[in-house]
């Protein structure tokens, strides 16, 4: 019994690390063909807007919501200490160092992120990738190459967005809602929140949530087998795998760079 248990466990581990090279191997491959899919712009300029107007709607609306709910909860905590006229930047903080780039990501890997990966497995299921193979077309460069990108750039944009209406959403609720003094709720995200340490370090965990999100998206479409039924599981496969790389990127990443 004890023996069956261990030979599963080792199976289990087996395939997962052998999951992870094979990822890992496909990742660097994609680098590789990146600088040919780099000298056609247009294509990752496309995918941009088609990546942007996937998620826009959902990140505006989100954004603004959770900063309503940051501005009053903020202002419920901080009311006790008299602390009130800090709301700005607790709202502001919270923003740009965390809800920002984690909430846009989730997001991102649920809307846009499913997206391309029933995107990709339906050209593979339609034969659209093997055509191009015999054609002499390398589809890793010339598909999924600028999909790759386009979710890097526009992981950071969306991020920024997100949290641009997030303090809007808090300043509606604490200045224009509750009366928190409006002058106090700027200056005091003004002096506390530092471009290098808080925002640049937002943008960074974007950009690395941007490469983790879409290249699991690309990747499980690409290596889906070419049935509407996989491509269905590997849709939900990109939502499962690219939330819980999420949260332990955004683990790792806080560590090291808030770590004072």
């Amino acid at each position: 019994m004890i023996a069956n248990i261990l030979g599963a466990i080792g199976r289990t581990l087996r395939e997962s690390l052998g999951n992870v090279g094979f990822a890992t191997r496909s990742f660097f491959g994609l680098l590789r063909v990146s600088p040919g899919a780099m000298r056609r712009p247009g294509l990752i300029s496309e995918q941009i807007h088609f990546i942007g107007n996937y998620s826009l709607v959902i990140i505006v609306v989100s954004g603004l919501f959770v900063g309503m709910v940051l501005g009053l909860q903020g202002y419920i905590t901080l009311t006790p200490y008299g602390a009130e006229q800090k709301l700005g930047q607790v709202v502001a903080l919270a923003l740009v160092r965390e809800l920002g780039p984690v909430v846009t990501a989730l997001l991102f890997a649920g809307r846009a992120g499913t997206s391309l990966t029933a995107q990709i497995g339906l050209m593979k299921a339609g034969e659209q990738l093997s055509a191009m193979e015999m054609m002499a077309i390398n589809p890793i460069q010339r598909v999924l190459a600028p999909r790759f990108w386009a979710g890097v750039v526009a992981m950071p944009v969306l991020a920024t967005i997100f949290s641009a209406v997030g303090v809007l959403g808090g300043y509606l609720v604490g200045v224009q809602l509750i009366g928190v003094d409006e002058g106090a709720f700027w200056s005091q995200m003004q002096a506390n929140v530092d471009f290098r340490a808080d925002i640049l370090n937002g943008v960074v965990k974007s950009v690395v949530f941007g490469i983790a999100v879409t290249f699991t998206a690309l990747f499980q479409g690409y290596h889906a087998d070419p049935t509407p039924e996989d491509v269905s599981r590997a849709t939900t496969r990109t939502v499962v795998i690219s939330s819980l790389m999420i949260w332990g990127l955004d683990f790792v990443m806080t560590a090291l760079m808030f770590n004072k």
